[in-house]
Formats: C-alpha cells, structure tokens, sequence
C-alpha cells in the first residue's frame, strides 16, 4: 500500500521543520547499508546534536523550494539518499560520520549545503576537522585562566617591588646620613 497524499504532507513538513533548525546538511550515498546500520549512524550522530533523515529525494526537493539556504541541495538530490542534518556542532557531526564511514566502507559522501553554499567532500572534510564547540570552549577558558593568573601574580608583584623600592631608599638614607655624621 502506498503513502497517502496526508502522510507525505506530513514528511514534507517534518523535513521543512528539521532543515529550519539546521546549519548544515549532508547528503551520502547509503545504498547497501543495512537497516543495523543507519541506526549505528544514528546513534552515532545523535550526541553532536544531527539527526539522519532516510527520504525520497522527490520529498527533499519539495521541502527545499522555495527556500535560497538549502536550494544548493537540488544538485545533490540523486540516486540513493540520506540526508544528515546537522542543528549546532557541525564538526563532532561530522567526525561521527567519518568515523561510521571508516567502520563500514559502505557511504559515499555526496556533498552539503551550508548558509547556501554547496560544499563538497574537501570542503566538508575541512569543517570537520575544525575543534569541536567544546574544545574552543576548553581553550578560552584556558587562556583566560592564563591570564587572570599572570593579573594576579602582577598586582602580587606591585606592593612587593613597592617595599623592595622603599626598602632600597631607606637604606639609601641611613648610608647618607651616616656619611653625614661621620663627616
């Protein structure tokens, strides 16, 4: 029995829904995996946030219409294909995937679509390699640490080299009016 026409109104929209909340969409090639194993590259994606959507291009392409972020999309839409649509840590997405190609040597990726622009492998490749959102927050913390730390040993070193200064002419003072009373 085939889809009514309700039911592929209602995967039109979800998609529609899923790609407004989306920065970047992948599209792969998914042809001889196994039902075990979209739902390993599910699970795989799920912690970075991305979600794998397994659609006919025929309702990507209705979803898309219309809209200038994703029509790049279109030139993609072709053969066998899962869509990976990525909402905010693109590159932990990304490494998910790769490291799910590694294991099965099975996808092929297509390309992507971000802020409008079709990317392709290279490309795609690139962004993942950039560090995750959780490292450049682990680095900002670290520098600004780092530098609140070289603040305090400054503002400790103010009144030290304070005393050090005073010190200094105190003993000036008593060697010249030593000198001054044995004159």
């Amino acid at each position: 029995m085939g889809r009514t026409l309700e039911n592929k109104k209602e995967i039109v929209a979800d998609l529609k829904e899923t790609l407004s909340e989306s920065t970047l969409a992948l599209v792969i090639d998914y042809q001889g995996l196994t039902v075990a194993q979209i739902t390993d590259l599910r699970r795989r994606l799920r912690p970075s946030g991305a979600v794998c959507k397994v659609t006919k291009n025929t309702f990507m392409g209705i979803a898309i219409e219309g809209d200038e972020n994703w029509q790049p999309l279109s030139g993609l839409l072709q053969g066998s294909s899962a869509f990976l649509l990525v909402k905010e840590d693109f590159s932990s997405a990304i490494k998910a995937y790769q490291d799910f190609q590694k294991a099965t040597k099975k996808t092929e990726l297509r390309g992507g679509v971000m802020e409008g622009r079709l990317l392709k492998e290279a490309d795609v490749k690139a962004l993942g390699d950039l560090p995750s959102k959780e490292q450049l927050m682990a680095q900002i913390a670290g520098a600004i640490n780092g530098l609140a730390t070289k603040l305090a040993v400054g503002i400790n070193e103010v009144p030290s080299s304070l005393a050090r200064a005073l010190q200094a002419v105190a003993d000036k003072d008593q060697g010249d009016s030593a000198e001054s009373a044995a004159e």
